[in-house]
């Protein structure tokens, strides 16, 4: 019996720890995607290029090139917005 309890705990200590490592991400995208500079610097710019109000560009450490784009008030990679159906993103 107490094999089974101590079995039981470990697994709902497993899924609790998971769980908060998805919560965390989830924020942490969610910060990421909140505005320009946030986006910014989760994606590892180095330089910035272009700037105006919908779009910026800029370059990575390893010389590579990348847009940032704004899509429904949140910012992401150029090619790498969410798929949007009867105005609702995934």
């Amino acid at each position: 019996m107490k094999n089974h309890k101590l079995i039981i705990s470990i697994v709902g200590l497993v899924v609790i720890v998971i769980l908060g490592i998805g919560i965390w991400q989830f924020l942490v995208l969610q910060k990421a995607h909140s505005s320009f500079n946030n986006y910014y610097n989760f994606r590892g710019c180095k330089t910035l290029l272009v700037q105006t109000d919908t779009y910026g560009l800029c370059q990575l450490s390893d010389g590579k090139m990348i847009k940032i784009v704004e899509f429904h008030n949140k910012w992401y990679l150029n090619g790498d917005l969410p798929t949007c159906v009867g105005g609702v993103c995934l």
